[in-house]
């Protein structure tokens, strides 16, 4: 560093080296000059705009989606604002690029195309310095930590360090969609060990080579991580994502009241499901109270999904018995009733006890008549041609949501569903397919991607000054989405998405975001404001990247 350089004030190849502050060809002839930049860059002088052409043309000339990965993670690790404005500009084409399903692949060999530091790895023989370790964070203030032990990545288990590329992705989105600024993010992964053997195995493993702690060793682990964020970072949003089973729901349990945290595999997934589903209600002349649902697995995000469809139908009037005798759930042992053995707390809430055998899921949607049939098993093709035709000779329009994560664990392919059904399905997944053709027209496959809710969340939480993430406002944020879908829906005839189009999402995650705020100032979580207050607010604190002068 030379002698009139500060961390605070980067010039020449430090400022270069500065992905928030690097505008590459972007800088003028003037900050060359005064930056000390002056032969460290070629001649041509680009706008923000053109750079960003440059790199789209880049971008297409990778063909494997991982490849592409690895470009935009390079881009981010470069210059943060022209990463940003490639995405946007480009969000329906590239999310499933930066996130699910290529991020699933980027997680599996993270180890292998590992680049650049980014976020902080907390391992367990560590837990006793995390604050100390937490001081080394890149920005001092920040809005959102995504935290993740890699246990339960996606569909794909135990990823352990490979895990980190979850929380990238997501805070990724959190700028893209919700405007979080980059500097005010900050990705974490919880380093609890493996039990993935393939990992333990592999010479070239990044992470901690031991099995994961377990029991109390473990709770002390994650205390360790949340006393650390009370006392460094205080009112920052905390987001556990991809938690096992085991730990997903205790954790939210014990922290929610405690910190301003959610996790959005319970809580994301859950509503976006419900507003997929109001719009679904809508299109289909019902109410949420009005149906009969069946949900294939029995795991923190189904579970997690039912309970946000329940507060909804409560909402509607119908008691919390009546609201809970409209869900039947199975898992691979069959039908959940109240007589099984081994369910957890969460799980027996749902358990029937009007029955006494356990029999499988065609059996349970020939005996039950559903009218919303809910995946979230990651069991390849449960969605059998069978099942859905049975359920479609008893609805006239059948809701189904083949929800896991990622596409080679769908329960069901969206034109098998249009074909068993003759078009009649109102459907939503859990990774991207391709537009079906129906009547000789061209309908886009809703996405029930967790981007349409987590980051409106996060601006929401960060433009009211939330101190708590509470239920009523992500189901406030559910309805605010189904609303959303139904003002997009086209006006030629050409049926309508269960959910708004990508690439309107950052205006979406605005309106999303004030649904949220206002429910947090109902809930008395958050300073009052008028509405009016809180949508301007909101509008303040979405970043736009943007070079500054």
């Amino acid at each position: 560093m030379t002698v009139n350089e500060s961390p605070r004030d980067p010039r020449g190849t430090a400022l270069l080296a500065d992905p928030l502050r690097n505008k590459g060809t972007a800088f003028t002839p003037e900050e060359r000059a005064a930056y000390r930049l002056d032969g460290l860059l070629p001649p041509a002088v680009e706008t923000l705009d053109e750079q960003a052409e440059r790199a789209y043309e880049a971008f297409l000339g990778y063909d494997k989606p991982l490849n592409r990965h690895i470009y935009l993670r390079q881009l981010q690790d470069t210059n943060e604002i022209l990463f940003h404005r490639l995405v946007t500009g480009h969000l329906e084409e590239m999310l499933p690029v930066v996130y699910t399903p290529t991020v699933g692949e980027a997680c599996r060999r993270f180890s292998e195309i590992y680049r650049r530091p980014r976020g902080l790895f907390l391992s367990y023989e560590d837990r006793h310095r995390f604050r100390e370790i937490l001081r080394n964070r890149p920005h001092p203030d920040v809005d959102v930590i995504v935290v993740t032990d890699g246990q339960r990545i996606l569909g794909l288990g135990d990823q352990g360090v490979g895990g980190m590329g979850i929380p990238i992705g997501k805070l990724s989105l959190y700028t893209a969609i919700g405007g979080i600024h980059p500097a005010r993010t900050l990705p974490i992964l919880l380093d609890a060990g493996t039990d993935n053997e393939e990992l333990l195995a592999d010479p070239h493993y990044l992470g901690r080579r031991e099995r994961r702690v377990t029991g109390a060793a473990y709770d002390e682990l994650v205390e360790s991580l949340v006393s650390a964020v009370e006392a460094e970072l205080p009112g920052t949003l905390l987001q556990w994502e991809d938690f096992a089973t085991a730990h997903a729901r205790p954790i939210l349990t014990r922290y929610q009241d405690r910190l301003l945290t959610f996790n959005d595999d319970i809580q994301g997934t859950a509503a976006v499901a419900l507003g997929a589903l109001t719009t679904a209600t809508t299109l289909a002349g019902t109410r949420p109270a009005d149906h009969r649902i069946v949900v294939l697995g029995a795991g923190s995000a189904a579970v997690g999904v039912a309970d946000m469809i329940r507060t909804a139908m409560t909402d509607e009037g119908l008691s919390q018995d009546e609201a809970r005798s409209r869900f039947w759930f199975v898992d691979v042992d069959g039908l959940l009733v109240s007589s099984r053995e081994g369910l957890s707390e969460e799980q027996r809430v749902y358990a029937r006890d009007d029955e006494r055998e356990s029999y499988g899921l065609a059996e349970v949607v020939r005996r039950v008549e559903p009218t919303v049939l809910i995946g979230l098993s990651t069991a390849k093709g449960a969605f059998t041609e069978e099942i859905v035709r049975q359920m479609a000779s008893t609805c006239e329009r059948p809701v189904i949501f083949p929800l896991s994560n990622p596409t080679s664990h769908a329960e069901a392919d969206p034109a098998d569903l249009a074909r068993w059904t003759d078009g009649r399905a109102l459907v939503a997944t859990g990774s991207p397919f391709p537009p079906l053709k129906i009547d000789g027209r061209e309908v886009p496959v809703a996405q029930a991607n967790n981007v349409y809710v987590f980051p409106a969340v996060g601006l929401a939480v960060t433009a009211s000054r939330a101190s708590r993430v509470t239920d009523r406002m992500m189901v406030a944020a559910a309805r605010a989405v189904g609303r959303c879908a139904v003002r997009s829906a086209p006006d030629d005839g050409v049926p309508a998405p269960l959910l708004p189009p990508l690439r309107d999402m950052r205006e979406a995650a605005r309106e999303i975001a004030v649904a949220a705020a206002v429910a947090a100032v109902e809930d008395g979580v958050a300073p009052e404001a008028t509405e009016e207050e809180l949508r301007a607010a909101v509008a303040r604190t979405q970043w736009t990247p943007r070079y500054e002068d």
